[in-house]
């Protein structure tokens, strides 16, 4: 009850007009960010830190978690319409989106992003409030081995799943594994696959990774097959869901938070790992699996409304712990400290204003959201009608131009156009493009709490499985490698008979 009344506090803060149009503000900047590729939330936020100097600090904080879901979802409407994720957690929705965009069901995609936006959200927040302190308790007590078997499920898991073969799966993520070890060696400093230059010391950022991958080799596969056939121009279609899609997708939005609010809470990775876990889920329950890889709707609804959630659950540690599990909450943390307030435990009882304000705010932030994009499903679908040509040629030059915002050196612009090459040669080959990315974002994670594990239990290769949770990771790892052949060997045995 206590929580209840804090958060009908929190709205009689964020609802007053001047929250509201602050609100309105971040999700309008946030989306509009979102939209362009390789500019997320995070960079939108830390460039608008300086402009909040002199906004109350409710005020901006309410704009910010505006920002955070509004790029979110602009990241997505790049990743379905354009294959091209505006942010890493953007990265799974174009799996399914892009080949329902393709095939005049762009509109229907945006629309299943949106509401999941929305589902997931609200289930999140709902979350936030009611299990905060509980979570955060949790997230404390997990180590080093918990960490690494979880990113080991997560390589295991989207290997199993996508592309044609788990050879081809497993090929793509040593792409990404590789890509990932490119810089400074955590533990002890000495560079790896630098070749002497000092400017990929820091490694190659992941956003330069998924837009090269995505964006450029894209563009590189499309003019490499103009030239064999001219373009037709994709479809739009029409504008909503049908009662086919919504029967298909209300399962998934209501799955998808339960999945994306735990591993938000915990520093596992943030969006990526709870995003490709759902659309994994999504694909074994599904009863239209002839259609992954082809545009299944639910490929999209689910890990949408995982993302959501996800950025839900970030907060819970952030607030609580004062621990940022994802680049957008180490941002948001900076901006508590330029306030000059500390999050942690005591913050609920010191700032309740802001923390019922802010979080009050993501409810309110969720409607606006569905309410401005929900309509601007069917315009935001008509940038498919652009001619190819220009359409690829403006891709390029904002993926060019977001490369170059990450780090502002020519040499990420090189790294782009290599790792483009890289993506086209996959494109070629057939290899999935998700395992390279997912292996650059969580390589480096795995390796440090591999090896963190590893010193805890002075080299000890029980170390990695002292702990009930990592058992319970490993045996899903088991039963997840081990039930394709069951699943086989059953089909088999009543025919012999």
């Amino acid at each position: 009850m206590n929580a209840l009344n804090s958060l009908l506090d929190g709205f009689g803060t964020a609802l007053t007009p001047l929250n509201l149009l602050w609100a309105a503000l971040g999700v309008l900047l946030g989306t509009a960010i979102g939209v362009l590729p390789g500019i997320g939330p995070a960079m939108a936020v830390a460039l608008l830190l300086p402009v909040t100097y002199g906004l109350d600090p409710v005020a901006a904080f309410i704009m910010f978690a505006g920002i955070y879901y509004g790029a979110m979802f602009g990241g997505s409407t790049t990743s379905i319409l354009l294959n091209t994720p505006g942010e890493s957690a953007a990265v799974v929705a174009a799996m399914e989106g892009n080949p329902m965009a393709r095939s005049g069901r762009g509109a229907q995609a945006l629309a299943a992003a949106a509401i999941g936006h929305f589902a997931g959200g609200m289930v999140g927040t709902v979350l936030l409030v009611a299990l905060a302190p509980t979570v955060a308790d949790l997230a404390v007590d997990i180590g080093a081995p918990d960490y690494f078997a979880i990113m080991v499920l997560a390589f295991i898991a989207v290997t199993s799943v996508l592309g044609s073969s788990r050879i081809r799966g497993l090929a793509s993520l040593l792409i990404g594994l590789t890509i990932g070890l490119v810089g400074l060696d955590q533990m002890t400093g000495q560079q790896r696959l630098t070749f002497g230059s000092l400017q990929l010391a820091d490694g190659v950022d992941v956003v330069i990774v998924a837009v090269g991958l995505f964006a450029i080799g894209e563009a590189l596969w499309v003019a490499a097959h103009l030239r064999r056939r001219p373009a037709e121009p994709i479809p739009v279609g029409r504008p909503w869901l049908g009662r086919g899609d919504v029967r298909r997708t209300w399962k998934s939005w209501l799955r998808g938070p339960f999945i994306g609010f735990p591993f938000g809470a915990i520093p596992a990775g943030g969006a990526e790992i709870p995003t490709f876990l759902s659309y994994v889920t999504e694909k074994r329950l599904s009863k239209h699996k002839d259609e992954w890889g082809k545009g299944a709707i639910e490929g999209v609804a689910g890990p949408e409304s995982a993302a959501s959630a996800s950025a839900a659950g970030t907060l819970v540690s952030m607030l609580t712990l004062g621990l940022p599990t994802t680049a957008v909450a180490a941002v948001m943390l900076a901006a508590f400290q330029q306030y000059g307030i500390q999050p942690g435990p005591l913050l609920f009882e010191r700032e309740p204003e802001l923390v019922w304000g802010l979080i009050a705010s993501l409810f309110v932030g969720m409607v606006l959201l569905l309410a401005l994009n929900l309509p601007l499903a069917p315009v935001w679908a008509k940038l498919l009608r652009i001619p190819r040509p220009y359409l690829y040629a403006g891709i390029m030059f904002f993926a060019a131009v977001g490369a170059y915002a990450v780090g502002g050196e020519v040499v990420d612009l090189v790294t782009l156009l290599i790792i483009g090459l890289v993506g086209f040669g996959m494109r070629r080959y057939g290899l999935p493009i998700l395992p390279a990315v997912i292996g650059v974002i969580l390589g480096p994670n795995a390796e440090q709490q591999l090896r963190r594990a590893l010193q805890i239990s002075d080299g000890s290769v029980t170390g990695l499985v002292n702990t009930p949770f990592a058992v319970t990771v490993y045996a899903v790892i088991v039963l997840l490698l081990a039930w394709p052949l069951v699943r086989r060997v059953g089909r088999r045995g009543p025919a012999r008979t």
